[in-house]
């Protein structure tokens, strides 16, 4: 519908975003491929014309929170047709993937569900669900680039960091996994297609890129040259981009860690000193039963060459407790693990079974009791390790690039290299800045800083509109 000037009606769009980064990524863009039907943001789900629930897969009981989700809004969309309004009401991400129909048949106030790999065709689903259709679901692994089909990001709006999907879908199967079902095999965009993205990106104000993929050291984008990028090259290449002056990257696998990608961290100044490698658990025959393709030995190879080119580097990491068949001697050995490897970040969790994969079938399930005692074991130890790195940076000087408001009135915060949260007593005027800084305290989640005496503040430039 449009107003009398013919521009689209202002429409007031809700996503709501569970799970990872990935998918907060795909939000934003779904965001921006509503715009021109003239939808724009609200923080209110109960005074939205449409809804998107972009769901995870990964966490346990992931399709159960959905459908507890799509009661609440069951009732504001009742309460608006009361009204005289209607809202549209979409289930995107894994679980559409995954669930496809079976979501409207649960659910019949779902109006539209679209996987991840198709929802560059979200703007005519809506409007087709508009003009009446119902039960429209696209869950197709399409043949088109979705990315292609996308409209450039908008210029408009400013921050300081931002994602960038580079690679999606897997190859692994790992046993436990359902992202080879629900994102497909891998993929890799075009190089130049990043390159544009992240230099119309740098023209907002942005950076800082964290470059995502669900095995995003597997990249291997088809460059103009025809050959392909691999991601260290992609990096290199971004590097080079004048505004941008930090680069990250997640989630990597082990098996693709190449000697390229490691020496990067030495060479490249613009790669910050983080990697998030997950190994998932400490025993040799669970690892194997995970279908992980490397053994524990290798994975400790691997982040001892990432050490050895730079020893400060943060590593973070996935470890799952209470895989089937997981003995008390399997999980000694990934305390031991985490012991040795002393990881500045982690993030554990309990196995739970995700239906049609292989791990689901097997014998040997772990008591749920079991796996809660383990998880709290395993998240002490993680968290003494957390709180020791941080300790480790007081009274060092850190670049801080300062993202936003702080906790209290008066501070702002941003990022350290190693992805910490530091918060300053200081001007709105640094937001969009690097500046350094003195840390002078680590509390449970953050560090306090100071800006050093040292440093020139200079006007921030102005980013284009």
């Amino acid at each position: 519908m449009s107003n009398k000037l013919g521009m689209p009606s202002r429409k007031k769009l809700h996503i709501k975003t569970f799970g990872c980064q990935m998918n907060a990524y795909d939000s934003e863009r779904m965001a921006e491929a509503l715009e021109p039907a003239g939808y724009r943001l609200t923080d209110d789900a109960d005074d939205a014309d449409l809804v998107i629930l972009n769901t995870c897969h990964i966490r346990e009981k992931a399709a159960e929170k959905v459908y507890s989700e799509l009661g609440r809004v069951r009732l504001a969309k009742a309460r608006r047709r009361n009204e005289g309004r209607d809202t549209l009401v979409a289930v995107a991400g894994c679980v559409a993937q995954a669930e496809g129909r079976e979501i409207i048949a649960r659910s019949p106030v779902v109006d539209i569900v679209v996987g991840p790999q198709s929802y560059h065709r979200l703007a005519d689903l809506v409007a087709e669900a508009v003009r009446g259709g119902k039960g429209l679901v696209e869950t197709e692994f399409p043949a088109e680039d979705k990315f292609a089909h996308l409209p450039a990001r908008p210029q408009g709006k400013v921050q300081v960091s931002a994602f960038v999907t580079v690679q999606e879908g897997c190859d692994k199967f790992c046993t436990f996994c359902v992202v080879p079902y629900t994102r497909g095999a891998e993929f890799s965009r075009a190089p130049s297609e990043i390159v544009a993205e992240v230099k119309r990106l740098a023209t907002r104000g942005v950076r800082e890129i964290t470059l995502l993929g669900q095995n995003v050291n597997a990249y291997h984008g088809r460059g103009d040259d025809g050959a392909d990028w691999p991601l260290a090259k992609l990096l290199r290449r971004l590097a080079q981009i004048p505004d941008i002056d930090r680069l990250r990257y997640t989630t990597s696998h082990p098996r693709d860690m190449d000697d390229e990608l490691i020496a990067l961290f030495a060479g490249e100044k613009k790669l910050m000193p983080y990697l998030h490698l997950p190994f998932q658990a400490g025993s040799d025959r669970i690892l194997a039963a995970m279908n992980r393709k490397h053994t524990i030995a290798e994975y400790e190879e691997t982040i001892g060459k990432v050490r050895l080119v730079r020893p400060d580097i943060a590593l973070s990491t996935d470890i799952i407790v209470g895989f089937p068949g997981e003995t008390d001697a399997d999980f000694e050995l990934t305390l031991a693990i985490a012991r040795r490897a002393h990881f500045a970040q982690a993030f554990s969790f309990k196995y739970s079974a995700r239906p049609g994969t292989p791990a689901a079938k097997l014998e040997n399930q772990v008591p749920e009791e079991a796996k809660r005692e383990r998880l709290a074991i395993l998240q002490s130890q993680l968290d003494s390790h957390r709180h020791a790195f941080d300790r480790d940076t007081v009274g060092r000087k850190l670049p801080v690039l300062f993202e936003g408001r702080g906790r209290k009135p008066g501070q702002i915060a941003g990022r350290s290299p190693y992805l910490q949260t530091v918060h300053i007593d200081g001007p709105e005027t640094l937001i969009g800045e690097i500046a350094e800084v003195d840390i002078v305290a680590a509390g449970p989640n953050s560090l306090t800083g100071v800006i050093n005496s040292g440093f020139e503040w200079r006007e921030p430039v102005q980013a284009a509109v």
